[in-house]
Formats: C-alpha cells, sequence, structure tokens
C-alpha cells in the first residue's frame, strides 16, 4: 500500500515536470547563452546611479572606529555605504536643492531601510541637509578603487 502511494506521488511529479512550459525553458537557456557570448560580465549594480535616502552621522561617532579601521572624522568627507567597495569616491546630489558634494566611502550603512548613503556633518552642511536631517540624494561613483580596503 505504502509502495504504491509513493509510485503514484513519484508519477504526479514527473506528470508535472514533462507539462511545465517549454517557452519558459528556452528563454533561459536563451538568456543564458546570450550573457555567456557577450563576453563581458554584467555591470554589478551597487557601481552604477543610486537614488534613495541619505541621513548624515551623529556627532558622537566622532572618533569612533569605522569599517576601514580609521577613525571618524565629523569634518571630514567620509561616508557610509552599503554596496559601494570602500575607497570609492563619489558625488551625491541632493535632490531638493540641487547641491553636491564629493564623498568618499570608508564605512558600512546605513542600516536603515531606504537610506542609501550616511554623510558626514561637514557634508551635510555642504548639501544643505542638516536641516531635514534626511533628503533624496542621487549617488554616482566617480572612481572606484581596483583593489578595495
Amino acid at each position: 500500500m505504502r509502495g504504491l502511494k509513493l509510485a503514484a506521488i513519484c508519477a504526479a511529479l514527473g506528470l508535472t515536470a514533462i507539462l511545465s512550459p517549454v517557452e519558459s525553458r528556452e528563454v533561459k537557456r536563451e538568456t543564458t547563452a546570450r550573457s555567456a557570448t557577450a563576453g563581458k560580465p554584467a555591470p554589478r549594480a551597487a557601481h552604477r546611479v543610486q537614488r534613495g535616502r541619505a541621513s548624515f552621522y551623529a556627532n558622537h561617532f566622532h572618533g569612533k572606529r569605522m569599517a576601514n579601521g580609521r577613525r571618524f572624522n565629523r569634518n571630514s568627507n567620509a561616508a557610509a555605504s552599503r554596496t559601494l567597495p570602500l575607497g570609492t569616491e563619489a558625488r551625491v546630489k541632493n535632490l531638493e536643492n540641487g547641491r553636491t558634494a564629493v564623498v568618499t566611502i570608508q564605512d558600512r550603512g546605513p542600516f536603515k531601510r531606504g537610506r542609501v548613503i550616511d554623510v558626514s556633518p561637514r557634508i551635510a552642511t555642504q548639501l544643505g541637509m542638516r536641516e531635514d536631517g534626511v533628503v533624496m540624494v542621487e549617488v554616482v561613483p566617480l572612481s572606484i578603487p581596483s583593489n578595495p580596503g
């Protein structure tokens, strides 16, 4: 009896595999072949222009260690990103007033949902976001180190 149930389940699973749409399997094969023949890997999403909300470090982080091992200086051009490699220089543009600043990614974060970058208080002043605290920005990587760290 138990063997009969097992055989019925295996047959049902086999039928679903046979009856699955062929087109979806062909599309997967085509995209795989296309990416293999391109010769170049697709650019990583982390190195593209990012849009989202930006915040800035609180003053009590001054002197604390960052992800790169250095101590945070609130008067520097340091920034934190979850996706950009450490050492990357990026241009941050406040989309609400058009001001820009160049930052260096030296830390990991922000860890709050919906935020793409944390900047130092000096950069926050330069971007005109100290009053608001959190603003919409565009982050454009300018130079990405070949050996991040």
